[in-house]
């Protein structure tokens, strides 16, 4: 039993190298692109490659949370100006949803030092004092559900925290709609 254990953490450190390296490649593509200057240049490039353009938004979604070089709120609109309210919503829900899930894996396989990369350690300590405590479950709770919080950087430290998969799955299921939907219903709004 204890070998499986060790084949799957294998397999899953070579799963994140992979990913990794992909989206690695994926931000240097979309830099070089311009992908990441704004809204309205992501729904024009997103619209122009047609029916993969919801795969595209998909990853676009999967490595914004992964390595957070474009504010999370803005890809949400973007997908919702592309693909209207309940496409977007989809789309933007899947894409958070499994970048989420990356960042968890990530954190949990290369842990703290791989975050102090990602982002400003004084923001990063705000956090860690809560990481071994049932608090911590609240504020990650909340970072997810309400718009404009660090939840990329709250889905990295969960990773390290006590939060096992299954809260936080739980969680990113339960409060990454309700942020969409803020979102989906600001667009209608303008």
């Amino acid at each position: 039993m204890e070998k499986d254990g060790q084949d799957l953490k294998k397999i899953m450190t070579v799963i994140t190298v992979i990913i990794t390296i992909l989206l690695v490649a994926f931000i240097i593509y979309a830099v070089k692109m311009n992908l990441l200057t704004s809204p309205e240049t992501l729904v024009e490039r997103i619209k122009q490659y047609g029916l993969i353009g919801p795969v595209i938004f998909l990853f676009i979604q999967t490595v914004q949370v992964v390595f957070p070089v474009i504010p999370g709120g803005a890809s949400c609109l973007a997908g919702t100006l592309a693909f209207g309210p309940i496409e977007g919503f989809i789309y933007n829900y899947v894409g958070l949803t499994f970048g989420s899930i990356v960042a968890y894996m990530l954190s949990r396989n290369f842990g703290l030092p791989l975050i102090k990369k990602l982002f400003k350690e004084e923001t990063i300590n705000k956090y860690l004092k809560y990481i071994r405590t049932k608090k911590f479950e609240k504020i990650f709770f909340w970072g997810i559900f309400l718009p404009g919080a660090p939840d990329d950087l709250l889905c990295y430290i969960s990773g390290i925290s006590n939060l096992t998969f299954r809260k936080f799955i739980i969680i990113i299921l339960i409060g990454k709609p309700l942020t969409l939907i803020f979102y989906s219903l600001f667009v209608k709004l303008f």
